[in-house]
C-alpha cells in the first residue's frame, strides 16, 4: 500500500511540474518496490481476463455475480482473493468501469476509513484514468477491491458518530436526566 500510494504521489507531481527534484522520488519509488519483491512480499495473482470466474458466494444461497453482490461480499472478513475475483469478473464481462468505480466508492464511504484506504482507493482511481484502454488498467481496479476486501468489515461507527456531533451542532439533546 505504501509503495503504491507513493509511486501515485510521485507520478501526479511530475505530471503537474517537471522538477528534477521529483526524479529522486522515481527512484526512491523503484527501490521500495524493489524491496517489497527482495523481502519475498509475494505478488497476488491476477484473474485471468476474459475467464469465466466462480460465481462470489452469497448470503441467501443463490448463485450470485453482479457488482451489487460485492458489498454483501465485503460484511465478511477476509475477502481479499473473492472481493478481487469479483471485479474482474466485472470488468472482462463489459460492465462499464465507471459503474465498478462508484460500487468501490460507495463500499469505502460505507466503512470506518482512515486516511491510508481513503489514499488506496484515490490513487487505485488516478491509475486507472491514466491506464484506460491498456491491458494493465483493470489490474488497479482488482487491487483496490482486494484492499477493501482485506480492510473490510470495520465497526462501520463513524456513521453514528458523525449523527451525534450533527445533532449536538444543532443543539438537540441526546441524554435526558429523569
Amino acid at each position: 500500500m505504501h509503495t503504491f500510494t507513493f509511486a501515485n504521489a510521485v507520478h501526479q507531481g511530475l505530471r503537474r511540474t517537471p522538477l528534477r527534484e521529483l526524479v529522486r522520488g522515481v527512484f526512491d519509488a523503484a527501490m521500495s518496490l524493489y524491496l517489497d519483491r527482495f523481502l519475498n512480499v509475494p505478488a497476488a495473482k491476477m484473474p485471468l481476463a476474459k475467464m469465466p470466474l466462480a460465481k462470489m458466494p452469497s448470503t441467501n444461497g443463490k448463485d450470485s455475480g453482479s457488482l451489487s453482490d460485492l458489498s454483501r461480499l465485503l460484511d465478511r472478513q477476509q475477502q481479499v482473493d473473492a472481493a478481487g475475483e469479483a471485479v474482474a469478473q466485472q470488468l472482462y464481462q463489459g460492465t462499464d468501469p465507471q459503474q465498478v468505480i462508484a460500487m468501490l466508492g460507495k463500499l469505502l464511504l460505507r466503512e470506518d476509513r482512515d486516511f491510508h484506504t481513503i489514499q488506496m482507493i484515490e490513487a487505485a482511481v488516478r491509475q486507472y484514468e491514466l491506464l484506460k484502454g491498456t491491458p494493465a488498467a483493470p489490474h488497479v481496479l482488482i487491487a483496490a477491491a482486494r484492499y477493501l476486501g482485506a480492510h473490510a468489515p470495520t465497526m462501520r461507527a463513524q456513521g453514528q458518530t458523525f449523527n451525534i456531533a450533527q445533532r449536538l451542532a444543532r443543539g438537540e439533546r441526546l441524554f435526558e436526566d429523569a
